[in-house]
């Protein structure tokens, strides 16, 4: 059996998070840091296995998190967590300056890549569904410094997007009552320097009324965000119908200058739809925060695909039929890029009152994304709290409520005190290109996943060295044809020499993936739910994101190098102590523990008085015939507690690995 599936006993948990060991006194302290070079060879390339991040990583919550999400409050997560109010400005942006009328076809390309990269993290929910979203699937993938430094950006960006966006919900609700400027609803503060003057207490307000709702229960914020959901949706549809109605189909290739603009439905050709799909592509994130919600569905194997997939076909579907609406309101060169729908209407005599439904309908999408995210924040730190890398106390769930309380409490906290102060305008680039990072990773790593072998599978450590060395070869070599194909498309001069290096720069990198899956097998495959055409599709969302990343300006990255390093820096001075301090812990709990390895009877309720017994091996059991029962029902024995490790049982059959842990 997998020792490392043993619960902590209460000598690890004291070392967890540092209430112990290393930051005992100073002079504890003091020789832990002496000894940074030997912790930081043996923690930073350690990975976990996903029995492990299920079992004894989960129980140091305390309590167990609630299963009452299915797929339904899935779309309705992903759908209020993608739609926001920044889809107005964004379509109206990438259809002024980039792709004119066929902003339609870049809202599809964007749809089809964030589909692909959904698919990667569906893949990854449904073979190991805990909180930790990107940080769980990177720390069993590519160890635990890759997965802190990502877990950091993910924080970071949730933080700060969620303090600008509260910000801006004062704006729109001013818009949808008739008060234009947002100056009036927030106290000026003299002295304090620009940017920092202005006290918003609505936002403040919105950020704590939230946090008291996700705190209070995952299931009720659920069904508070479908109804705002359903609502601000309604509204979508309510000024798609007002652009076809009051609309002109020749909008769509005549435009208002036709001296100085381009006419046609593509005006700037290709390049103008592919640089419009970068830009509205970031409409689409918020989908990754579903998964986070992975430990709270009632059965991942069929839930998490259908909600993850559908919230993102959805949306583009809702995304292309505004931007073909908009795009029939107005000849694309007289569109306003701030505000293109309600400039469409104030413009019209009678019609100024739909600018204030729109800004009504804006403010609920603010509401159900920073919602969302917030859900998707606290179950991020809660699962790094797990680790060990940060302190326990943010793990903790609540035996009542069944949610990540202390997690939600202190990042709601932090994020209104940003919001209070602080305009975060310059900051939202800093957002997109951690996202966009995190998106790059997750993608690496199913492929990583799929080709080497993990700890337990059967090889030994010579075969997966083997197995990863051409994996990361094909990984590096493919994302730097990506990143030739990036510099060349934004840097080269138009013309033939230009179409024929990114012709050249495709085909290699076509030719990498089909050697790749040529010559090198696959170690594994999902029992239950995986990524179709291994490796193009990950492939694919690499490629994406590298391009995406390179649409990025120059201070982005010096800001986002600079996050980074400091998140390096803490994970010297504190992470990789606490988390040494946490795995010899439980080494230590594991010398004097009893491991059973002989065939031993199990139980479980098959309804109201009955029951039924068998016998089973410790190490797995064939859950065919037991799907009914569903996912989560406990196999007991005498002083043991068998639990499901990895997998879930399907309708009509199916395997799952079971682990034996410690009461």
């Amino acid at each position: 059996m997998d020792k490392g599936a043993l619960m902590p006993t209460s000598d690890e948990t004291c070392c967890v998070g540092g209430g112990g060991g290393s930051f005992s006194s100073l002079r504890a302290y003091g020789r832990a840091l002496a000894q940074t070079p030997r912790r930081l060879a043996t923690r930073a390339c350690a990975a976990a296995s996903p029995g492990e991040e299920m079992s004894r990583v989960r129980a140091r919550s305390g309590a167990d998190m609630a299963r009452a999400l299915r797929w339904p409050d899935l779309v309705g997560l992903g759908l209020g967590g993608m739609v926001g109010a920044g889809v107005f400005v964004t379509t109206g942006r990438a259809t002024r300056l980039y792709a004119g009328p066929a902003v339609v076809v870049s809202y599809a390309i964007a749809g089809l890549c964030a589909l692909l990269s959904a698919f990667c993290y569906t893949e990854f929910a449904v073979d190991m569904p805990v909180a930790g979203g990107a940080f769980s699937y990177l720390r069993v993938t590519f160890g635990e410094l890759a997965a802190f430094l990502t877990g950091a950006n993910l924080i970071m960006e949730y933080v700060f997007s969620n303090a600008a966006v509260a910000r801006s919900f004062t704006a729109y609700l001013g818009t949808a009552v008739g008060v234009d400027a947002p100056s009036k609803w927030r106290i000026a503060v003299p002295g304090l320097p620009k940017g920092f003057n202005e006290v918003d207490l609505v936002a403040v307000g919105v950020i704590l009324l939230i946090t008291v709702c996700i705190c209070y229960s995952t299931k009720e914020s659920s069904s508070v965000n479908m109804v705002l959901t359903a609502v601000h949706v309604l509204f979508i549809l309510f000024v798609i119908v007002m652009g076809f109605w009051r609309g002109d189909g020749r909008n769509l290739t005549r435009p208002a200058d036709p001296e100085h603009n381009p006419g046609g439905f593509f005006p700037h050709g290709v390049a103008g739809v592919f640089n419009g799909a970068a830009m509205v592509y970031l409409s689409y994130i918020g989908y990754d925060a579903v998964s986070t919600m992975a430990e709270e569905v009632e059965r991942p194997s069929r839930d998490i695909p259908v909600g993850v997939s559908g919230s993102v076909v959805l949306v583009t579907l809702l995304y292309c039929l505004m931007a073909a609406s908009m795009s029939m309101l107005l000849p694309y060169d007289a569109i306003d890029t701030e505000a293109p729908f309600s400039g469409a209407f104030k413009g019209s005599s009678g019609w100024g009152w739909v600018s204030n439904v729109i800004g009504a309908g804006a403010s609920l999408g603010i509401l159900t994304s920073l919602m969302v995210a917030m859900l998707g924040q606290a179950r991020y730190l809660c699962v790094i709290g797990r680790s060990g890398v940060m302190p326990a106390w943010l793990a903790r769930v609540h035996p009542r409520t069944a949610t990540p309380v202390n997690a939600s409490a202190f990042l709601g906290v932090f994020t209104a005190a940003l919001a209070l102060f602080t305009e975060l305008d310059i900051l939202l680039n800093l957002v997109c290109i951690g996202t966009l990072f995190v998106f790059y990773m997750v993608a690496n790593a199913v492929v990583y996943r799929r080709y080497v072998a993990g700890a337990g599978a059967g090889e030994d450590e010579d075969d997966r060295r083997r197995g990863a060395v051409p994996t990361l070869a094909f990984l590096l070599a493919f994302s730097l044809v990506a990143l030739c194909f990036t510099l060349v498309w934004k840097l080269a001069p138009h013309g033939g020499a230009r179409t024929g290096l990114l012709v050249a720069c495709g085909a290699v990198a076509v030719a990498t993936v089909g050697a790749f899956q040529a010559l090198v097998p696959q170690a594994r495959r999902p029992e239950l739910w995986g990524v179709p055409a291994m490796p193009w599709v990950p492939a694919a969302s690499v490629f994406l994101n590298v391009f995406l990343l390179g649409s990025l300006d120059r201070p982005s990255y010096v800001r986002f190098g600079f996050f980074t390093a400091a998140a390096a820096l803490v994970y010297v001075l504190y992470s990789v102590h606490a988390s040494y301090d946490a795995d010899e812990g439980a080494a230590a709990a594991l010398d004097g523990a009893k491991v059973l390895d002989e065939d031993c009877k199990w139980r479980m309720g098959e309804g109201e008085g009955q029951t039924h017994e068998d016998t089973i091996s410790p190490n797995s059991i064939d859950l065919a015939g037991l799907s009914h029962h569903g996912w989560g029902k406990g196999y007991e024995r005498v002083g043991w507690r068998w639990q499901l490790g990895v997998g879930s049982p399907t309708v009509g059959g199916g395997h799952g690995k079971i682990t034996m842990v410690l009461p």
